[in-house]
């Protein structure tokens, strides 16, 4: 039986109080050891992050009842799954300007979005010849997965998405395109994108792949191949079950069994993907990563970036009282 519960959240939703809200969630997760990734910007919360299932229940509840967030994060998109052991080594709320990197500011979720289309109705969408089926994920991502006949537009950034749509489609002539992501975010924005630029059918799955993967028959599935995940477990199968991937701790592109095996793979260095071009300085942070991170697991412990997170969060809140002291300083000094 599985010992960690796994949320992957997110939500387009307003949030002007983005950066005060940030403390309070990091310390809730810290306090119940928590780990993971969350993303805060005024556009709204994206990340994953496991825990005990008493644990992941409690930050959900927080979440969607807490005072603080004023019933914002109600309804947020979730998918559920489970790992053996604690997929993420440390816990992160982050401030960025976007919860998904665009950079195209037209592209509002909060305003207009592509048709949503839920997992059981997917393969018919998919199916009709005259969709165009877009991956919006990095090539990485696409290269151990992807639903049948999708396309993939080789980026290695979402924000390439925009260059491949203006040099490849024309609203004019695909009238109908479809697309998919991991969890839905990225597809959301790139269909607020789209509508934006003149598309005016435009598809996404609600809840992307891990949703249909968790609810589509494998039988019935037209997904073809593992779903890249961003933590430990590398990717995820039918069920959401962990899949047979490793990560390669130098490039950090999913490696297959065969992979392994490849003359230029050498164990937490190098793999066949990066072997020609990584450089000796890469190598060698990535061998010593590895290293500390099997010392770490041998004597039972958490490993040294835990306690270098835990220093960092300190000495950030020990700055930031400092400047407030000067600050007050200041202002006594000027009246």
């Amino acid at each position: 039986m599985a010992e960690f519960k796994v949320v992957a959240l997110y939500k387009f939703v307003s949030l002007p109080d983005y950066q005060e809200i940030r403390d309070p969630i990091y310390d809730f997760c810290v306090q119940r050891d928590i780990k993971g990734a969350l993303l805060l910007a005024e556009e709204g919360i994206n990340g994953t992050v496991a825990g005990t299932v008493a644990d992941i229940d409690a930050l959900v509840e927080y979440l969607e009842r807490g005072n603080l967030f004023k019933g914002r994060f109600k309804n947020s998109e979730m998918k559920f799954s489970t790992a053996e052991q604690m997929p993420f080594m440390r816990m992160k709320v982050k401030l960025k300007k976007e919860i998904v990197t665009l950079r195209a500011p037209e592209a509002d979720p909060t305003k207009v979005v592509g048709t949503y289309v839920e997992p059981d109705q997917w393969n018919d969408i998919i199916a009709d010849e005259d969709t165009i089926v877009l991956d919006t994920r990095n090539d990485y991502e696409v290269a151990i997965g992807t639903f049948e006949g999708a396309v993939d537009p080789k980026t290695t950034n979402f924000t390439q998405f925009k260059d491949f749509v203006e040099k490849n489609l024309d609203p004019k002539k695909n009238k109908k395109v479809a697309m998919f992501c991991t969890g839905g975010i990225r597809c959301e924005k790139a269909s607020a994108y789209m509508m934006a630029n003149g598309y005016e059918e435009v598809y996404h799955l609600k809840g992307g792949i891990l949703k249909y993967l968790e609810e589509t028959p494998e039988d019935t599935s037209m997904w073809n191949g593992e779903c890249f995940v961003f933590d430990e477990r590398v990717s995820v199968g039918h069920g959401l079950v962990e899949g047979g991937l490793t990560l390669c701790r130098a490039c950090r592109f999913p490696l297959t069994p065969e992979d392994m095996k490849h003359e230029k793979f050498v164990e937490g260095q190098q793999c066949p993907h990066c072997a020609d071009h990584i450089t000796d300085k890469s190598r060698a942070r990535a061998a010593e990563r590895e290293k500390q991170i099997r010392l770490a697991e041998e004597r039972g412990q958490e490993h040294i970036g835990d306690k270098a997170a835990k220093f960092a969060e300190a000495n950030k809140e020990r700055m930031k009282q400092l400047r407030e002291d000067q600050r007050k300083l200041n202002e006594k000094t000027d009246s």
